[in-house]
């Protein structure tokens, strides 16, 4: 018997699963992996989201084989994963790390401080003036509107806003989603604010790349 009629007549975990099962599995994982969640409020995504509500154990078991943990918010409909492996994480240079930190601060204070209920919208303009505001020292190192556009399809990618595009990009809206808070997990403005002192100090020395996101690819 060759190895191709051995796999064949296997009876490996898979194959206890249903044809639709295995097929759902597989697109989950992929979409996690690439995406770093699911969202289950998104039309295209809802169906993959109750599916894997319904099949939680295999989903959890397939995503700690990767070593990837799972947090569940089933009122949002997500499924976020997050890397446990430092083998994940995407190294984004300085100009993308002040973006999301200051992307975190704004939905931070519109939650907590106005009470604002999630996704929570901007414009692209009243991002670079809340970046301006807060990296002032740092400015050589703020994005190019060109460079901007990049760093919010890269988060898009990643599931942590919805960036809707203006032929004039100060008009362009972002809304961000809770996601966001997970890859950037700190617990108070405080602690936003040690860490953001200590990620710029590290950038200044080490010059253009700083850990941040999670990268699922």
């Amino acid at each position: 018997m060759n190895d191709n009629e051995s796999t064949n007549n296997s009876n490996g975990l898979l194959e206890r699963l249903q044809p639709h099962d295995r097929e759902r599995l597989g697109e989950a994982i992929r979409r996690l992996m690439a995406h770093g969640s699911i969202l289950g409020l998104e039309p295209s995504q809802t169906d993959l989201y109750h599916w894997c509500y319904q099949n939680r154990p295999w989903v959890d078991e397939f995503a700690n084989l990767l070593d990837l943990k799972l947090h569940w918010e089933h009122q949002d409909r997500t499924v976020q994963a997050v890397p446990q492996s430092s083998a994940f994480l995407l190294r984004l240079k300085l100009d993308a790390t002040l973006v999301l930190l200051t992307l975190w601060y704004e939905f931070d204070t519109a939650i907590r401080d106005r009470g604002e209920t999630p996704p929570v919208r901007l414009t692209a303009q009243q991002l670079n003036d809340s970046l301006a505001a807060k990296f002032e020292p740092l400015k050589k190192f703020q994005p190019s509107p060109t460079r901007l556009r990049e760093i919010l399809s890269l988060a898009q990618r990643k599931n942590l806003l919805r960036f809707t595009p203006d032929a004039a990009l100060e008009r362009s809206v972002i809304e961000i989603f809770p996601t966001l808070k997970r890859v950037i997990p700190f617990q108070s403005i405080e602690e936003w604010n040690k860490n953001a002192e200590r990620y710029l100090a590290a950038a200044k020395e080490a010059g253009t790349e700083t850990a941040v996101l999670s990268e699922d690819s």
